[in-house]
């Protein structure tokens, strides 16, 4: 309603998720988004989607501490 059309309230959500995801596992939201971004376009690869889990806040964590993730 407030977002425009249906694909952006959803796009929205997605992002509203995953900085709430950022907020529950501890890390800072805005190192996070900037490291993702930088990495996206690697990650985008034919074949590589296994790894995008890798950049979700609490895989991120994991390799940035050293912390095992959090199964959510």
């Amino acid at each position: 309603m407030f977002c425009g059309n249906h694909e952006a309230a959803e796009n929205t959500a997605i992002i509203c998720s995953l900085l709430t995801s950022c907020k529950e596992m501890r890390v800072n939201p805005r190192e996070w988004l900037i490291d993702v971004i930088g990495k996206m376009p690697y990650y985008q690869k034919p074949g590589n989607e296994e790894n995008l889990k890798k950049l979700l806040p609490n895989y991120w964590k994991k390799e940035e501490t050293g912390e095992t993730p959090v199964k959510v």
